[in-house]
Protein backbone atom coordinates (compact mmCIF):
# COMPACT_ATOMS: atom_id res chain seq x y z
CA UNK A 1 0.00 0.00 0.00
CA UNK A 2 1.30 3.57 -0.64
CA UNK A 3 2.82 5.32 1.88
CA UNK A 4 1.70 8.58 3.43
CA UNK A 5 5.13 10.73 4.61
CA UNK A 6 5.17 14.02 6.84
CA UNK A 7 7.35 16.71 7.00
CA UNK A 8 7.04 20.56 7.55
CA UNK A 9 7.49 22.81 4.53
CA UNK A 10 7.72 26.71 4.76
CA UNK A 11 5.02 28.46 3.00
CA UNK A 12 6.19 31.18 0.56
CA UNK A 13 3.81 32.98 3.24
CA UNK A 14 6.43 32.56 5.87
CA UNK A 15 4.70 29.83 8.18
CA UNK A 16 6.16 26.87 8.41
CA UNK A 17 3.30 23.81 7.92
CA UNK A 18 2.64 20.26 8.70
CA UNK A 19 2.37 18.28 5.00
CA UNK A 20 1.35 14.97 4.62
CA UNK A 21 1.59 13.73 1.41
CA UNK A 22 2.21 10.56 -1.11
CA UNK A 23 3.16 10.14 -4.50
CA UNK A 24 4.96 11.84 -8.05
CA UNK A 25 3.76 13.73 -10.11
CA UNK A 26 1.11 16.77 -10.60
CA UNK A 27 0.58 18.72 -7.82
CA UNK A 28 -2.98 18.33 -6.48
CA UNK A 29 -3.43 20.45 -2.93
CA UNK A 30 -5.88 18.73 -0.26
CA UNK A 31 -7.37 21.70 1.84
CA UNK A 32 -9.34 20.55 5.06
CA UNK A 33 -12.31 22.04 7.04
CA UNK A 34 -13.37 22.24 10.49
CA UNK A 35 -12.81 20.47 13.06
CA UNK A 36 -10.24 18.93 10.86
CA UNK A 37 -6.90 18.30 9.76
CA UNK A 38 -4.55 16.12 6.87
CA UNK A 39 -5.89 12.96 8.46
CA UNK A 40 -9.80 14.05 6.79
CA UNK A 41 -7.92 13.33 3.41
CA UNK A 42 -6.09 10.08 4.44
CA UNK A 43 -8.46 7.87 1.90
CA UNK A 44 -7.38 10.63 -0.96
CA UNK A 45 -3.46 10.84 -0.37
CA UNK A 46 -3.54 7.29 -1.39
CA UNK A 47 -5.62 6.76 -4.42
CA UNK A 48 -4.46 9.96 -5.80
CA UNK A 49 -0.68 8.91 -5.53
CA UNK A 50 -1.57 5.36 -7.23
CA UNK A 51 -2.94 7.37 -10.14
CA UNK A 52 0.21 9.11 -10.68
CA UNK A 53 -0.16 12.20 -8.45
CA UNK A 54 1.59 14.32 -6.02
CA UNK A 55 -0.90 14.79 -3.19
CA UNK A 56 -0.38 17.11 -0.51
CA UNK A 57 -2.84 17.65 2.27
CA UNK A 58 -1.10 20.55 5.15
CA UNK A 59 -2.50 21.30 8.67
CA UNK A 60 -3.68 24.75 7.75
CA UNK A 61 -2.87 27.61 9.77
CA UNK A 62 -4.05 27.75 13.45
CA UNK A 63 -4.03 23.58 13.06
CA UNK A 64 -2.56 20.69 14.27
CA UNK A 65 1.44 20.24 13.56
CA UNK A 66 0.99 23.66 11.68
CA UNK A 67 -0.18 25.70 14.90
CA UNK A 68 -0.34 29.43 14.16
CA UNK A 69 0.39 32.76 15.20
CA UNK A 70 -1.70 34.14 18.49
CA UNK A 71 -3.39 37.04 16.88
CA UNK A 72 -7.15 37.10 15.39
CA UNK A 73 -6.25 39.16 12.59
CA UNK A 74 -3.88 36.80 11.18
CA UNK A 75 -6.57 34.14 10.25
CA UNK A 76 -7.79 36.14 7.42
CA UNK A 77 -8.96 34.78 4.15
CA UNK A 78 -6.07 36.36 2.79
CA UNK A 79 -3.28 34.89 5.00
CA UNK A 80 -5.13 31.65 4.39
CA UNK A 81 -5.07 32.19 0.57
CA UNK A 82 -1.30 33.20 0.75
CA UNK A 83 -0.28 29.77 2.99
CA UNK A 84 -2.13 27.63 -0.11
CA UNK A 85 -0.17 29.47 -2.70
CA UNK A 86 3.13 29.71 -1.13
CA UNK A 87 2.96 26.07 -0.34
CA UNK A 88 2.30 25.62 -4.38
CA UNK A 89 6.13 27.86 -4.92
CA UNK A 90 7.74 25.99 -1.36
CA UNK A 91 6.61 22.70 -2.82
CA UNK A 92 8.33 23.39 -6.25
CA UNK A 93 5.58 24.05 -8.54
CA UNK A 94 4.12 26.65 -10.73
CA UNK A 95 0.63 25.50 -10.52
CA UNK A 96 -1.74 22.60 -8.84
CA UNK A 97 -5.02 21.46 -8.29
CA UNK A 98 -6.44 23.02 -5.63
CA UNK A 99 -9.30 21.04 -3.34
CA UNK A 100 -11.11 21.99 -0.81
CA UNK A 101 -13.63 20.50 2.01
CA UNK A 102 -15.59 22.71 4.54
CA UNK A 103 -13.18 25.49 5.31
CA UNK A 104 -10.62 24.56 3.15
CA UNK A 105 -13.47 24.70 0.17
CA UNK A 106 -13.64 29.03 0.49
CA UNK A 107 -9.93 29.10 1.09
CA UNK A 108 -9.81 26.96 -2.49
CA UNK A 109 -12.18 29.25 -4.04
CA UNK A 110 -10.04 32.48 -3.31
CA UNK A 111 -7.02 30.79 -4.41
CA UNK A 112 -8.72 30.06 -7.94
CA UNK A 113 -10.20 33.88 -7.80
CA UNK A 114 -7.75 36.17 -6.67
CA UNK A 115 -4.30 33.99 -8.30
CA UNK A 116 -5.57 31.72 -11.31
CA UNK A 117 -2.01 31.95 -12.82
CA UNK A 118 -1.42 29.26 -9.32
CA UNK A 119 -4.23 27.24 -9.83
CA UNK A 120 -4.74 24.50 -12.83
CA UNK A 121 -8.07 23.50 -11.52
CA UNK A 122 -10.02 23.96 -8.31
CA UNK A 123 -12.57 21.10 -6.80
CA UNK A 124 -14.71 21.82 -3.71
CA UNK A 125 -16.23 19.78 -1.47
CA UNK A 126 -19.38 20.79 0.52
CA UNK A 127 -19.64 24.37 0.48
CA UNK A 128 -19.57 25.97 -2.63
CA UNK A 129 -18.37 29.24 -4.06
CA UNK A 130 -20.78 32.30 -2.77
CA UNK A 131 -19.99 35.68 -4.33
CA UNK A 132 -19.44 38.27 -1.80
CA UNK A 133 -22.15 40.01 -0.27
CA UNK A 134 -23.52 43.64 -0.24
CA UNK A 135 -23.23 43.67 3.79
CA UNK A 136 -20.90 42.06 6.70
CA UNK A 137 -22.10 38.44 7.01
CA UNK A 138 -21.91 38.18 10.57
CA UNK A 139 -24.44 41.24 11.21
CA UNK A 140 -26.97 39.18 8.33
CA UNK A 141 -26.34 36.07 9.84
CA UNK A 142 -27.19 37.32 13.71
CA UNK A 143 -30.34 39.56 11.99
CA UNK A 144 -31.27 36.27 10.09
CA UNK A 145 -30.74 33.54 12.37
CA UNK A 146 -29.76 34.90 15.91
CA UNK A 147 -27.08 34.38 18.56
CA UNK A 148 -27.61 30.76 18.59
CA UNK A 149 -26.34 30.40 15.14
CA UNK A 150 -22.92 28.32 15.21
CA UNK A 151 -20.93 30.65 13.09
CA UNK A 152 -22.48 33.93 15.36
CA UNK A 153 -21.72 31.40 18.62
CA UNK A 154 -17.79 31.06 17.86
CA UNK A 155 -17.57 35.00 17.47
CA UNK A 156 -17.37 34.87 21.51
CA UNK A 157 -13.89 34.61 23.11
CA UNK A 158 -12.56 31.66 24.75
CA UNK A 159 -16.31 30.17 25.33
CA UNK A 160 -16.30 28.19 22.33
CA UNK A 161 -12.48 26.84 22.27
CA UNK A 162 -13.38 25.93 26.33
CA UNK A 163 -16.31 23.79 25.82
CA UNK A 164 -14.69 21.50 22.57
CA UNK A 165 -11.15 21.56 24.62
CA UNK A 166 -12.85 19.90 27.90
CA UNK A 167 -13.18 16.53 26.23
CA UNK A 168 -11.86 16.42 22.65
CA UNK A 169 -12.68 13.19 22.24
CA UNK A 170 -16.07 13.61 22.78
CA UNK A 171 -16.17 16.88 21.06
CA UNK A 172 -14.78 14.99 17.74
CA UNK A 173 -17.42 11.63 18.33
CA UNK A 174 -20.43 14.22 18.57
CA UNK A 175 -19.84 16.31 15.70
CA UNK A 176 -18.60 14.17 13.53
CA UNK A 177 -21.32 11.92 14.13
CA UNK A 178 -23.94 14.83 14.22
CA UNK A 179 -23.07 16.29 10.86
CA UNK A 180 -23.06 13.48 9.23
CA UNK A 181 -25.34 11.29 6.60
CA UNK A 182 -25.96 8.54 9.32
CA UNK A 183 -27.62 11.04 11.83
CA UNK A 184 -30.47 12.65 11.88
CA UNK A 185 -31.41 16.17 10.38
CA UNK A 186 -28.61 18.31 12.07
CA UNK A 187 -29.23 21.78 13.13
CA UNK A 188 -26.29 23.70 14.52
CA UNK A 189 -28.71 26.13 16.33
CA UNK A 190 -27.46 26.10 20.15
CA UNK A 191 -30.18 26.52 22.92
CA UNK A 192 -30.43 29.85 25.17
CA UNK A 193 -27.84 29.04 28.13
CA UNK A 194 -26.31 26.28 25.99
CA UNK A 195 -23.37 24.70 24.00
CA UNK A 196 -22.23 23.80 20.94
CA UNK A 197 -22.10 20.14 21.69
CA UNK A 198 -25.56 20.34 23.21
CA UNK A 199 -26.76 20.03 19.49
CA UNK A 200 -23.86 17.32 18.58
CA UNK A 201 -25.38 14.28 20.68
CA UNK A 202 -23.07 10.88 21.12
CA UNK A 203 -23.85 8.29 19.20
CA UNK A 204 -24.78 4.67 20.35
CA UNK A 205 -22.72 3.64 17.74
CA UNK A 206 -20.20 4.90 15.16
CA UNK A 207 -21.07 4.83 11.43
CA UNK A 208 -19.40 2.15 9.46
CA UNK A 209 -16.85 5.26 7.84
CA UNK A 210 -15.62 6.83 11.28
CA UNK A 211 -13.99 4.30 13.94
CA UNK A 212 -12.51 4.78 17.48
CA UNK A 213 -8.98 5.12 16.06
CA UNK A 214 -10.26 7.51 13.75
CA UNK A 215 -11.45 9.53 16.63
CA UNK A 216 -7.78 8.94 18.90
CA UNK A 217 -6.22 10.23 15.46
CA UNK A 218 -7.81 13.47 15.45
CA UNK A 219 -7.23 13.61 19.30
CA UNK A 220 -3.86 13.34 18.99
CA UNK A 221 -3.47 16.01 16.05
CA UNK A 222 -5.17 18.18 18.13
CA UNK A 223 -3.32 17.58 21.15
CA UNK A 224 -0.87 20.72 21.25
CA UNK A 225 -2.48 23.38 19.16
CA UNK A 226 -6.52 23.05 20.46
CA UNK A 227 -9.43 24.84 19.08
CA UNK A 228 -8.24 28.59 19.11
CA UNK A 229 -6.52 28.80 15.86
CA UNK A 230 -9.31 26.92 13.77
CA UNK A 231 -12.02 28.94 15.80
CA UNK A 232 -10.61 32.23 14.35
CA UNK A 233 -11.22 31.18 10.93
CA UNK A 234 -14.98 32.50 12.30
CA UNK A 235 -13.86 35.21 13.69
CA UNK A 236 -12.65 36.47 11.05
CA UNK A 237 -15.89 36.53 8.55
CA UNK A 238 -16.38 40.16 8.80
CA UNK A 239 -12.87 40.77 7.75
CA UNK A 240 -12.81 38.94 5.15
CA UNK A 241 -15.79 40.93 3.51
CA UNK A 242 -14.01 43.95 4.42
CA UNK A 243 -10.66 42.80 2.91
CA UNK A 244 -11.83 41.24 -0.54
CA UNK A 245 -13.61 44.75 -1.68
CA UNK A 246 -11.85 44.97 -4.55
CA UNK A 247 -12.98 41.18 -5.88
CA UNK A 248 -16.31 41.45 -5.30
CA UNK A 249 -18.35 39.15 -7.86
CA UNK A 250 -15.36 38.43 -9.58
CA UNK A 251 -15.94 35.50 -11.33
CA UNK A 252 -13.28 32.32 -10.91
CA UNK A 253 -11.91 31.11 -13.98
CA UNK A 254 -10.37 27.59 -13.85
CA UNK A 255 -11.91 24.48 -14.61
CA UNK A 256 -13.79 23.87 -11.51
CA UNK A 257 -15.95 20.72 -9.97
CA UNK A 258 -18.15 20.43 -7.11
CA UNK A 259 -19.19 17.60 -4.93
CA UNK A 260 -21.28 17.35 -2.06
CA UNK A 261 -24.04 14.96 -0.16
CA UNK A 262 -27.65 15.38 -0.23
CA UNK A 263 -27.78 15.09 3.36
CA UNK A 264 -24.83 17.52 3.91
CA UNK A 265 -26.81 20.33 5.86
CA UNK A 266 -24.25 22.92 4.04
CA UNK A 267 -25.63 22.18 0.83
CA UNK A 268 -29.33 21.77 1.62
CA UNK A 269 -29.16 25.47 2.76
CA UNK A 270 -26.77 26.83 0.31
CA UNK A 271 -29.06 24.92 -2.61
CA UNK A 272 -29.71 28.77 -4.26
CA UNK A 273 -25.91 28.87 -4.45
CA UNK A 274 -25.01 25.63 -6.10
CA UNK A 275 -28.00 26.61 -8.75
CA UNK A 276 -26.12 29.45 -9.73
CA UNK A 277 -22.74 28.65 -9.21
CA UNK A 278 -21.98 28.64 -12.90
CA UNK A 279 -22.96 32.36 -13.02
CA UNK A 280 -19.49 33.06 -10.89
CA UNK A 281 -17.93 29.81 -11.91
CA UNK A 282 -18.07 30.07 -15.74
CA UNK A 283 -15.86 26.71 -16.24
CA UNK A 284 -17.45 24.80 -13.87
CA UNK A 285 -17.33 21.10 -14.98
CA UNK A 286 -19.62 19.10 -13.02
CA UNK A 287 -22.33 19.35 -10.11
CA UNK A 288 -21.80 15.94 -8.25
CA UNK A 289 -24.71 15.03 -5.72
CA UNK A 290 -23.97 11.64 -3.09
CA UNK A 291 -26.86 9.94 -1.53
CA UNK A 292 -27.33 10.04 1.54
CA UNK A 293 -23.95 11.64 2.25
CA UNK A 294 -23.68 14.04 4.87
CA UNK A 295 -21.10 16.95 5.64
CA UNK A 296 -17.98 14.81 6.03
CA UNK A 297 -17.90 14.12 1.99
CA UNK A 298 -14.44 12.83 1.46
CA UNK A 299 -14.54 10.31 4.78
CA UNK A 300 -18.42 9.12 4.40
CA UNK A 301 -17.78 8.54 0.69
CA UNK A 302 -13.99 8.16 0.06
CA UNK A 303 -14.63 5.47 -3.15
CA UNK A 304 -17.12 8.28 -4.97
CA UNK A 305 -15.04 11.08 -4.63
CA UNK A 306 -12.27 9.74 -5.27
CA UNK A 307 -13.89 8.48 -8.92
CA UNK A 308 -15.09 12.42 -9.17
CA UNK A 309 -11.63 13.70 -8.61
CA UNK A 310 -9.41 11.99 -10.65
CA UNK A 311 -11.96 12.02 -13.59
CA UNK A 312 -11.90 15.65 -13.27
CA UNK A 313 -8.01 15.47 -12.60
CA UNK A 314 -7.81 13.70 -16.00
CA UNK A 315 -9.71 15.77 -18.05
CA UNK A 316 -7.15 18.81 -17.01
Amino acid sequence: MTEITHRSVTSASGLTMHVAEAGQGPLVLLLHGFPECWYSWRHQLTALAEAGFHAVAPDQRGYGRTGGPDAVDQYSILHLAGDAVGLIDALGEERAVVVGHDWGAPVAWAVAQLRPDKVRGVAALSVPHRPRSSRPPVETMRRVFGDGFYMVHFQRPDVPEAELERDPAATFRGLLYAASGDAPDFLPFIPEGGGFLDVCPQPAELPPWLTEDDIAAYVAEYADSGFTGPLNWYRNLDRNWDLTAAWHRAPITPPALYITGDRDMVAVGARDAIDRLKTFVPDLRDTVWLPGCGHWTQQERPAEVNRALLEFLRSL
